[in-house]
Protein backbone atom coordinates (compact mmCIF):
# COMPACT_ATOMS: atom_id res chain seq x y z
CA UNK A 1 0.00 0.00 0.00
CA UNK A 2 1.33 3.41 -0.93
CA UNK A 3 1.99 5.64 2.05
CA UNK A 4 3.82 8.88 2.58
CA UNK A 5 6.25 9.57 5.41
CA UNK A 6 6.34 13.22 6.51
CA UNK A 7 8.72 15.26 8.64
CA UNK A 8 9.77 18.78 9.46
CA UNK A 9 13.28 20.09 8.79
CA UNK A 10 14.28 23.16 10.78
CA UNK A 11 15.88 24.89 7.78
CA UNK A 12 16.93 24.47 4.16
CA UNK A 13 20.38 23.14 5.13
CA UNK A 14 18.83 20.27 7.07
CA UNK A 15 16.32 19.69 4.25
CA UNK A 16 19.20 19.50 1.75
CA UNK A 17 20.93 16.89 3.91
CA UNK A 18 17.75 14.81 4.16
CA UNK A 19 17.08 14.95 0.42
CA UNK A 20 20.71 14.09 -0.34
CA UNK A 21 20.52 11.02 1.91
CA UNK A 22 17.21 9.95 0.36
CA UNK A 23 18.67 10.39 -3.13
CA UNK A 24 21.75 8.29 -2.29
CA UNK A 25 19.43 5.63 -0.85
CA UNK A 26 17.73 5.20 -4.22
CA UNK A 27 14.64 7.37 -3.97
CA UNK A 28 13.79 9.23 -7.18
CA UNK A 29 13.12 12.94 -7.45
CA UNK A 30 9.45 12.07 -8.05
CA UNK A 31 9.24 10.29 -4.66
CA UNK A 32 10.21 13.33 -2.59
CA UNK A 33 8.19 16.46 -1.91
CA UNK A 34 9.15 19.66 -0.11
CA UNK A 35 7.15 22.70 0.94
CA UNK A 36 8.40 25.88 2.58
CA UNK A 37 7.45 29.54 2.73
CA UNK A 38 8.93 31.83 0.12
CA UNK A 39 10.20 34.64 2.29
CA UNK A 40 12.27 36.22 -0.44
CA UNK A 41 11.14 39.35 -2.18
CA UNK A 42 13.82 39.30 -4.83
CA UNK A 43 14.73 36.90 -7.57
CA UNK A 44 18.08 35.98 -6.03
CA UNK A 45 17.44 32.39 -7.02
CA UNK A 46 15.45 31.66 -10.15
CA UNK A 47 15.35 28.06 -11.22
CA UNK A 48 13.21 27.41 -14.25
CA UNK A 49 11.64 23.99 -14.47
CA UNK A 50 8.42 22.77 -15.95
CA UNK A 51 5.99 21.56 -13.36
CA UNK A 52 3.45 18.77 -13.39
CA UNK A 53 0.97 20.93 -11.45
CA UNK A 54 -2.15 22.20 -13.17
CA UNK A 55 -1.85 25.49 -14.97
CA UNK A 56 -2.04 28.46 -12.67
CA UNK A 57 -0.88 26.63 -9.56
CA UNK A 58 2.80 27.39 -9.98
CA UNK A 59 4.77 30.03 -11.76
CA UNK A 60 7.66 27.81 -12.79
CA UNK A 61 10.17 30.23 -11.32
CA UNK A 62 11.46 29.65 -7.83
CA UNK A 63 12.50 32.35 -5.44
CA UNK A 64 13.60 30.93 -2.16
CA UNK A 65 15.95 30.12 0.61
CA UNK A 66 19.05 29.82 -1.53
CA UNK A 67 17.82 26.45 -2.73
CA UNK A 68 20.20 24.40 -4.78
CA UNK A 69 22.05 21.11 -4.67
CA UNK A 70 19.86 18.28 -3.51
CA UNK A 71 16.68 20.37 -3.31
CA UNK A 72 17.25 21.66 -6.84
CA UNK A 73 17.28 18.03 -8.01
CA UNK A 74 13.62 17.58 -7.07
CA UNK A 75 10.93 17.50 -9.75
CA UNK A 76 8.39 20.22 -10.43
CA UNK A 77 9.87 23.09 -8.43
CA UNK A 78 7.58 26.09 -8.44
CA UNK A 79 6.04 28.90 -6.47
CA UNK A 80 2.44 28.88 -5.41
CA UNK A 81 0.28 31.21 -3.38
CA UNK A 82 -2.03 29.74 -0.79
CA UNK A 83 -4.83 32.20 -0.03
CA UNK A 84 -4.49 33.72 3.41
CA UNK A 85 -0.96 32.40 3.84
CA UNK A 86 1.03 33.86 0.99
CA UNK A 87 3.76 32.47 -1.25
CA UNK A 88 5.31 29.03 -0.86
CA UNK A 89 7.89 27.02 -2.74
CA UNK A 90 7.01 23.41 -3.45
CA UNK A 91 8.50 20.48 -5.35
CA UNK A 92 7.53 16.90 -6.03
CA UNK A 93 4.11 15.24 -5.93
CA UNK A 94 2.92 17.61 -3.20
CA UNK A 95 2.68 20.36 -5.85
CA UNK A 96 -0.30 18.73 -7.55
CA UNK A 97 -1.99 18.04 -4.23
CA UNK A 98 -1.60 21.62 -3.06
CA UNK A 99 -2.57 23.22 -6.34
CA UNK A 100 -6.28 23.14 -5.48
CA UNK A 101 -5.60 25.19 -2.37
CA UNK A 102 -3.34 27.48 -4.32
CA UNK A 103 -5.87 28.35 -6.99
CA UNK A 104 -9.17 28.43 -5.25
CA UNK A 105 -9.94 27.22 -1.76
CA UNK A 106 -9.15 30.08 0.58
CA UNK A 107 -11.23 28.51 3.33
CA UNK A 108 -9.14 25.36 3.54
CA UNK A 109 -5.74 26.95 2.97
CA UNK A 110 -2.70 24.86 3.72
CA UNK A 111 -4.42 22.88 6.48
CA UNK A 112 -7.20 21.75 4.14
CA UNK A 113 -4.71 20.89 1.42
CA UNK A 114 -2.60 18.78 3.77
CA UNK A 115 -5.66 16.94 5.08
CA UNK A 116 -6.66 16.38 1.44
CA UNK A 117 -3.29 14.70 0.87
CA UNK A 118 -4.20 12.12 3.52
CA UNK A 119 -2.51 13.66 6.56
CA UNK A 120 -4.61 13.39 9.73
CA UNK A 121 -5.96 16.79 10.76
CA UNK A 122 -4.00 17.01 14.03
CA UNK A 123 -0.72 16.32 12.13
CA UNK A 124 -1.68 18.70 9.32
CA UNK A 125 -2.30 21.50 11.82
CA UNK A 126 1.13 20.95 13.39
CA UNK A 127 2.78 20.92 9.94
CA UNK A 128 0.93 24.08 8.90
CA UNK A 129 2.15 25.90 12.01
CA UNK A 130 5.74 24.73 11.51
CA UNK A 131 5.82 25.67 7.81
CA UNK A 132 4.30 29.08 8.58
CA UNK A 133 7.13 29.51 11.08
CA UNK A 134 9.76 28.99 8.38
CA UNK A 135 10.41 25.24 8.63
CA UNK A 136 10.45 22.84 5.69
CA UNK A 137 7.88 20.07 5.26
CA UNK A 138 9.27 16.97 3.53
CA UNK A 139 7.30 13.98 2.32
CA UNK A 140 8.56 10.74 0.83
CA UNK A 141 6.10 8.68 -1.16
CA UNK A 142 6.79 5.01 -0.46
CA UNK A 143 5.66 1.75 -2.03
CA UNK A 144 6.27 -0.66 0.87
CA UNK A 145 7.21 -1.10 4.51
CA UNK A 146 10.92 -1.39 3.73
CA UNK A 147 10.97 2.03 2.05
CA UNK A 148 8.96 3.52 4.92
CA UNK A 149 11.40 2.15 7.51
CA UNK A 150 14.37 3.43 5.49
CA UNK A 151 12.79 6.89 5.20
CA UNK A 152 11.99 7.07 8.90
CA UNK A 153 15.57 6.03 9.73
CA UNK A 154 16.99 8.80 7.51
CA UNK A 155 14.63 11.36 9.03
CA UNK A 156 15.68 10.36 12.57
CA UNK A 157 19.40 10.23 11.76
CA UNK A 158 19.29 13.75 10.31
CA UNK A 159 17.41 15.21 13.27
CA UNK A 160 14.06 15.76 11.54
CA UNK A 161 11.05 16.45 13.75
CA UNK A 162 7.36 15.51 13.73
CA UNK A 163 7.83 12.30 11.75
CA UNK A 164 4.53 10.70 10.72
CA UNK A 165 3.13 8.30 8.14
CA UNK A 166 -0.17 8.66 6.30
CA UNK A 167 -2.01 6.89 3.51
CA UNK A 168 -1.86 8.63 0.17
CA UNK A 169 -4.86 9.88 -1.74
CA UNK A 170 -5.06 9.54 -5.49
CA UNK A 171 -4.08 13.20 -5.95
CA UNK A 172 -0.63 12.75 -4.40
Amino acid sequence: MKRAVYCIAKNSVQAEEIVSRLKSSGFSNNDISVLFPDKSTTKDFAHEKHTKAPEGATTGGVVGLGVGGALGWLAGFGSLVIPGLGPFVAAGPIVAGLSGAAVGTAAGGLLGALVGLGIPEYEAKRYEDKVRGGNVLLAVHTENGEQRAQTERIFKETGAEDIATAGETSAA
